[in-house]
């Protein structure tokens, strides 16, 4: 017999009330990966067939929710997932992490043989949205949606260390200290101290704090704005997670961290805040490169590599001449006392004040393709091989007696990591990036990018690590971040962009050096400014770069 009271209610619900039922049917639908009919509705939440028709009938004319005609169900609308991700600007949101994080789980897994988590915060605590099983049948095994604390978990601890100071401060005097095992940190002067570990390595441990007899490695999800988003991390029995385990795994579980922030993006690669380029000198060079700022002489050197001469700009103005040279230029760079050092290609060394007084030093016997002073004062060139490759190392008067590294193809630019342990090599023909550390022979390749963006030319790094490149033949200058990825561009109004580098006295504005070399008189037509040396606002600031007393 049909129940006659199921489509009455005793009393009809308003407000917030109303309000509730409407966010448990979201919900109901949105568990429901093929859809959920009217029907199962009303019999899953015990709502009235008037009830549940309003509320749906709402929520598709809103988009939140739409009807499939055919199979007669209701899915997720559209509007709601533009919602989720930032109301189309591109933004990812912390639903939308479980999917980009499974293949970074699944990996780590897969290496580990333990589970892996992704986990975001909500208030005080940590709350884990995704996870890969272990392989082994002793495992850790906490379940999704489960509640932590941050004091006593890796996910927790890794996810304050990169909140900003002051929110983490604030936090941290709300936080309940709450003992949960004989391991676990109550106090916090010394928890504020193990962040600051963490900010240093890049990854958190968990050693036995909130479950004995387990131990945890995590490390944070960082979007492209660096502002952090959630924590990735394995789990697994202490006498399978040694502490010894977690150190060796930390780096990875933070690499694993950093791949998921990049993908923390719109497709396209913003454009980088600031000014437009600017013109900063009054005549083009046929082949502008090595823009160096120098602190002490308070001016930009920068060259024409072809039409051999040396130029400066002084603040407030435009470039001038200094001097020429006979032999077309190689390299430039300074000196301890802010002169400039020229390398023509036949190996002769010039150094030259910005008055234009010139003296001959100690020639080298080859012409490096490129030269960068390391932050102890260490001249670091590439010098070319037989084979079509390079050698990199320090630079005397004899060369390069013991490379470093050797890398296929002519290396076109170096730049040096702000504290000196990593040297990035660009190689303008087979258009890739490499990252050299100091201490490991083998090159790591940072990025390979495509011909028809441009060529890697100039490089330049900036305080926070960002990787700076000239894509010749590209229009622009890309920044690269930590795994590669370009996350910035900036577009120039010129084709060829040759070297750039980091200068003023906030060291906030990015000088880029052009060429009009081989450019048919169309194109040169197209883009008059080829050539110029152009200033850029950035939106962030470069290094300063030492001279070296070698020379």
């Amino acid at each position: 017999m049909m129940d006659r009271n199921a489509d009455r209610e005793p009393a009809r619900p308003h407000g917030a009330a109303l309000l509730g039922k409407a966010c448990d049917v979201l919900e109901a639908v949105a568990a429901a990966p093929g859809g959920i009919a009217q029907s199962e509705l009303m019999a899953q939440l015990g709502l009235s067939r008037t009830t549940t028709y309003r509320i749906l009938g709402v929520l598709v004319a809103r988009g939140l929710l739409r009807q499939d005609p055919a199979r007669r169900v209701y899915a997720v609308g559209f509007r709601l997932m533009e919602i989720a991700q930032g109301m189309g600007h591109g933004a990812w949101s912390a639903p939308d992490l479980p999917a980009v994080a499974a293949p970074e789980l699944r990996s780590l897994r897969d290496a580990t043989g333990e589970t892996a988590y992704v986990a975001v915060l909500e208030g005080r605590e940590v709350v884990a949205l995704g996870k890969f099983e272990g392989a082994h049948e002793v495992r850790s095994a906490a379940r999704l949606g489960q509640r932590k604390p941050l004091h006593c978990t890796s996910q927790g601890k890794a996810i304050l260390a990169f909140l900003p100071d002051g929110e983490r401060d604030k936090l941290l005097k709300r936080l309940p200290m709450t003992p949960l095992t004989h391991h676990t940190i109550t106090d916090r002067r010394r928890l504020a101290s193990a962040l600051r570990i963490v900010q240093a390595r890049g990854f958190a441990t968990d050693d036995e704090e909130i479950v004995e007899g387990v131990r945890c490695v995590g490390a944070p999800v960082l979007d492209p704005e660096g502002t952090v988003v959630g924590a990735v991390s394995v789990a697994g029995p202490a006498w399978r997670m040694t502490r010894e385990r977690l150190d060796l795994l930390g780096p990875e579980v933070a690499a694993a961290g950093r791949r998921i922030g990049a993908q923390l993006r719109p497709a396209v690669p913003k454009a980088a805040s600031g000014t437009p380029a600017q013109p900063m000198s009054a005549a083009a060079a046929f082949h502008g490169a090595s823009p160096r700022w120098s602190a002490q002489a308070g001016l930009v050197w920068w060259c024409d590599m072809l039409a051999p001469e040396l130029r400066c700009l002084p603040p407030g103005g435009l470039d001038r001449h200094v001097t020429r040279t006979e032999v077309p230029i190689r390299a430039l760079t300074l000196d301890e006392r802010g002169a400039a050092i020229l390398v023509d290609m036949e190996g002769a060394v010039t150094r030259v004040t910005p008055d234009g007084q010139s003296r001959a030093l100690t020639p080298l016997p080859a012409a490096p393709t490129a030269l960068r002073i390391h932050p102890n004062g260490d001249a670091w060139a590439a010098l070319p091989t037989p084979d079509g490759g390079s050698v990199i190392g320090v630079l005397s008067a004899a060369g390069i007696t013991q490379p470093a590294w050797r890398l296929p193809g002519t290396v076109s630019a170096l730049a040096w990591a702000p504290d000196g342990t990593a040297l990035f090599a660009a190689t303008l023909a087979f258009g890739t990036v490499h990252r050299l550390e100091v201490g490991r022979t083998a090159p790591l390749l940072l990025a390979r990018l495509p011909a028809g963006g441009g060529r890697p030319a100039g490089l330049a790094v900036d305080r926070d690590g960002g990787v700076w490149t000239a894509l010749y033949d590209g229009w622009s200058v890309a920044r690269l971040g930590a795994e590669g990825e370009v996350d910035r561009i900036l577009p120039l109004p010129v084709p060829r962009p040759t070297d750039i580098g980091f200068g003023g006295p906030d060291l906030d504005t990015l000088y880029v050096a052009t060429a009009r070399d081989g450019m048919a008189l169309d194109a040169l037509a197209a883009a008059p400014l080829s050539g110029r040396l152009l200033a850029v606002g950035a939106g962030v600031c470069g290094v300063e770069e030492v001279g070296t007393a070698w020379f």
